[in-house]
C-alpha cells in the first residue's frame, strides 16, 4: 500500500470554539494535499491535433513517456499525469487552492469563504449529525440526492448536504456559466460543473481541516450522489485524494461509463450529455463523435480513487445510464486497485431488482454501511464485492490490449481471463448454465438454473472449483463450503420454478473459474 504523507503545518485558530461551532481562518497551502503528486515533474501533455485513433482502453500503467510502471510507489506521479490528461482534455483544470479559505463548523451547517485572483465568493451546507458523541465522520451528499442518508448516520457518520449548484450552476452557457466557482474564475471558464463541484467539496473539507476537529473529522470525509450528482460524486473523489470513500451512483453518462464504450451500448450520447449541461470542460466538445481519440478514459478516472475506497452503485435495468460500459471502467479501475495491493478496496454492485432511478436499494444498504466502518469509522475491514448484473455485463477483456503488471516483484496475478461459458449440463429435472464476468485474480459467476418440461419445486447444484480458488460470497443461494466440490441449494423464494422457467444466482470467487461441469438436481 502506498503511504500518504500526513506532515502539516501548525493552523492559527482566531476565533472562541463555541458551542454550536468554531469560526476558522485561512489555511496555508500546504496544509494538506488535494493532489499527492503535486510535487511530480509537470508532465508534457499531447496537444489534441496529434492524438492516436485506439479503440482500446488506454493503458493505465503506461507513463507518458511510454514506459510502465514496476512500483507501487511510482503510481503517484502516474496518478498525476492521468489527472492532468483528464483536466485538459475531458474536465477542465481544477485550480490549485486558492490563497484563502475561511469558514465555520457547526453541528447544523457549513460556511465557505473563499478568496482568489482578488475575488470573492461563499457558499454553505448544512449538516445533519448521526446519534451519539463526536467528532463524526461525515458524507457530502450532492444535492441530496445520493445514498441512503439514514442508513448513512445509522452507521455513524454525519451528513454534509452539499447543494452544487450554489458552486456551478445548471441552465447556463458555456460562455456564461455561474455559481461560486465561476463569481473566481470567471463565467467563460472552460472548467466544466463536474470540476467546480469537485472544487466547492474541497473547499468544504479545507475548512474542515481549520476547524481542530470538534464536530466533524477532517481525516474522514466521503461524498456520493445519484445520477447528474452521481457524476459529480465520481469526479469529486477521484480529484481530491483527502476523500477516503467515494459512492458514486448511476451516474450515466459523463459519469462512470468508459466513454468508449457509450456510442455501442444505446447510452445517452456523448454529444448529448456534453450539450445538455456544461457538465464537462469544454475541451471535450471535440471528442464528442470520436471518443477512441481520447488519451484517457473513465477507467483511469475510478483508479484515480485508489487505494482509497470507492463503491460504485449501478442500475442495469437502464440502458440510457450505460451500466455495461460503467462495469467496464469499475472492471479496468479494480486492475489498479489489485496491483496496488487494495484489491479489497474497490466495490461495483448492478445486481439490483428495483429498476427505478436513484430508488434506495435494499441490495446497497449493508455494503454501504459496511463501507462507512471501513473507510470512515476505521471499525471494519469487510472486503468488496463486484456485483454485475446479468442484465448489463461488460467484459473488460474487450476492451484492452495491455496486461497488469507485478509491482514491486510481487507474483504477478493470472492475465489470461477464464473460459467462456461451460455447456448446460442436466441432472434431474433441471439444468444449469454459466456466464462469467472475469478479471485478473478473480471472477463473479451467475448461474441460471432452468427447469425441464415439468416444474421444479426445490434444486441445488454442484460443480468443483480448481484448487486454488476460493469463494468469498454469494447471493441468492445456500452453499455448503468455499472451495473444492461445492453444492449450491436454493432459498426459499426461488426453490420453485415453472416448466421451461429459469431463476439465477451468484457468487464471487478469488482465482479463475476453469471450465467446471454443473450438473443440476431435483427432488
Amino acid at each position: 500500500m502506498i503511504v500518504r504523507p500526513r506532515i502539516r503545518s501548525s493552523i492559527v485558530v482566531l476565533a472562541t470554539a463555541l458551542t454550536i461551532g468554531v469560526a476558522v481562518m485561512a489555511v496555508p497551502a500546504f496544509a494538506a494535499p488535494e493532489n499527492e503528486g503535486s510535487a511530480c515533474a509537470a508532465p508534457t501533455l499531447p496537444d489534441a491535433g496529434s492524438l492516436p485513433t485506439n479503440a482500446k482502453l488506454p493503458d493505465p500503467f503506461r507513463k507518458l513517456d511510454g514506459t510502465r510502471i514496476t512500483t507501487r510507489a511510482e503510481w503517484t506521479c502516474r496518478r498525476n499525469e492521468i489527472k492532468r490528461l483528464a483536466e485538459k482534455f475531458v474536465y477542465g483544470e481544477k485550480p490549485a487552492r486558492p490563497q484563502s479559505v475561511t469558514g465555520t463548523v457547526s453541528s447544523t451547517s457549513i460556511t465557505v469563504n473563499v478568496t482568489d485572483q482578488g475575488r470573492s465568493s461563499s457558499f454553505s451546507a448544512r449538516v445533519e449529525l448521526p446519534s451519539g458523541t463526536g467528532p463524526f465522520p461525515a458524507v457530502v451528499v450532492l444535492g441530496g440526492f445520493g445514498a441512503d442518508t439514514a442508513a448513512i448516520k445509522a452507521a455513524g457518520a454525519a451528513v454534509i448536504n452539499y447543494d452544487p449548484y450554489a458552486v456551478g450552476k445548471e441552465g447556463t452557457g458555456r460562455s456564461n456559466k455561474q455559481g461560486a466557482f465561476y463569481s473566481i474564475y470567471g463565467a467563460t471558464s472552460p472548467t466544466g460543473l463536474l470540476m467546480a463541484w469537485s472544487w466547492g467539496v474541497s473547499r468544504i473539507i479545507d475548512v474542515l481541516e481549520q476547524s481542530g476537529g470538534s464536530v466533524l473529522r477532517a481525516d474522514a470525509t466521503g461524498v456520493t450522489g445519484c445520477s447528474r450528482f452521481g457524476k459529480g460524486a465520481f469526479v469529486i473523489g477521484a480529484f481530491d485524494q483527502r476523500i477516503t470513500l467515494t459512492m458514486p451512483i448511476e451516474s450515466g453518462t459523463a459519469g462512470a461509463p468508459i466513454f468508449r464504450g457509450v456510442p455501442g451500448e444505446g447510452a445517452q450520447s456523448l454529444s448529448s450529455a456534453y450539450g445538455e449541461q456544461p457538465w464537462l470542460g469544454d475541451a471535450f466538445g471535440t471528442f464528442t463523435g470520436s471518443p477512441n481519440r481520447l488519451p484517457v478514459d473513465t477507467h483511469q478516472i475510478a483508479a484515480m480513487v485508489a487505494p482509497r475506497g470507492l463503491f460504485i452503485m449501478d442500475n442495469p435495468h437502464i440502458a440510457n445510464l450505460g451500466p455495461r460500459s460503467a462495469s467496464v471502467a469499475a472492471l479496468g479501475a479494480a486492475e489498479v486497485y489489485r496491483a496496488l495491493g487494495a484489491g479489497d478496496n474497490i466495490s461495483y454492485w448492478s445486481d439490483v431488482s428495483d429498476g427505478t432511478h436513484c430508488a434506495d436499494r435494499a441490495e446497497w444498504r449493508t455494503p454501504l454501511q459496511q463501507n462507512i466502518r471501513k473507510f470512515l469509522l476505521k471499525t471494519g475491514n469487510d472486503p468488496g464485492a463486484i456485483r454485475i448484473s446479468s442484465r448489463a455485463q461488460g467484459r473488460l477483456a474487450d476492451w484492452v490490449d495491455w496486461t497488469t503488471p507485478a509491482l514491486d516483484g510481487s507474483t504477478p496475478p493470472p492475465t489470461t481471463p477464464p473460459p467462456t461459458t461451460p455447456p448446460p449440463t442436466a441432472g434431474g429435472a433441471c439444468a444449469a448454465t454459466a456466464s462469467l464476468n472475469a478479471w485478473t485474480g478473480g471472477f463473479v459467476a451467475t448461474i441460471k438454473v432452468t427447469a425441464g418440461a415439468t416444474a421444479v419445486n426445490g434444486w441445488s447444484v454442484g460443480v468443483t472449483l480448481p484448487a486454488g480458488t476460493t469463494i468469498s460470497n454469494s447471493w441468492n443461494v445456500t452453499r455448503s463450503a468455499t472451495s473444492g466440490a461445492v453444492r449450491f441449494g436454493n432459498v426459499e423464494f426461488n426453490g420453485r420454478i415453472a416448466a421451461g422457467a429459469s431463476t439465477e444466482f451468484g457468487f464471487q470467487g478469488n482465482g479463475s473459474y476453469g471450465n467446471p461441469v454443473l450438473t443440476c438436481t431435483s427432488p
